[in-house]
């Protein structure tokens, strides 16, 4: 038997579940104590972090893609928050340097996969394409720096914002 528990992120979900143990307070166990864990200088709540936070992810254009030539080009992806609804998506063509709201696909719902689409015209010249999620609870996907400020280093934690580079041959490349 497998525990889903909605809001955490699946590869955390218990897999040969023998037993449940109820306890009143968070157990400090190995996993706890080097993957659940903030990073020593964030001075919010008890250190404790379980659920996955707001991520988007482009899934086109995206790694390993080619554009066949410059023209118009609809940028598609999911959105989702592990503790509260998709609000907002926002697209980024230049890098994080401006942000355009995208449109997202009814229905959204708490703690769920919702899809996003943004209108493009690439000019055949590299580009680097980002999304980044809000949250009802106004919780926005952060970048990579950010990210590391909140976790370790080695958290497996990944909800950091994913560019992608679009080459002047239109070939699409991990940007991180």
């Amino acid at each position: 038997m497998r525990l889903v528990v909605p809001g955490f992120q699946g590869k955390y979900h218990v897999k040969w579940l023998r037993r449940l143990k109820v306890v009143k307070h968070p157990v400090m166990s190995h996993w706890e104590k080097h993957h659940f864990m903030k990073a020593r200088n964030s001075n919010s709540g008890s250190g404790f972090y379980l659920e996955q936070g707001p991520k988007s992810v482009i899934a086109f254009p995206s790694g390993g893609q080619q554009l066949p030539s410059p023209g118009y080009y609809t940028i598609t992806g999911l959105a989702w928050s592990g503790s509260g609804a998709v609000q907002r998506v926002e697209i980024s063509t230049d890098g994080g340097r401006s942000w355009n709201d995208a449109t997202l696909e009814e229905p959204v719902r708490r703690i769920a996969w919702t899809r996003f689409r943004a209108p493009w015209t690439w000019n055949g010249r590299e580009a680097v394409l980002q999304s980044r999620c809000t949250d009802d609870k106004g919780q926005v996907q952060p970048t990579l720096a950010e990210h590391s400020k909140f976790w370790s280093i080695q958290s497996p934690h990944g909800n950091a914002i994913q560019p992608w580079r679009v080459t002047n041959d239109g070939i699409v490349l991990n940007a991180l």
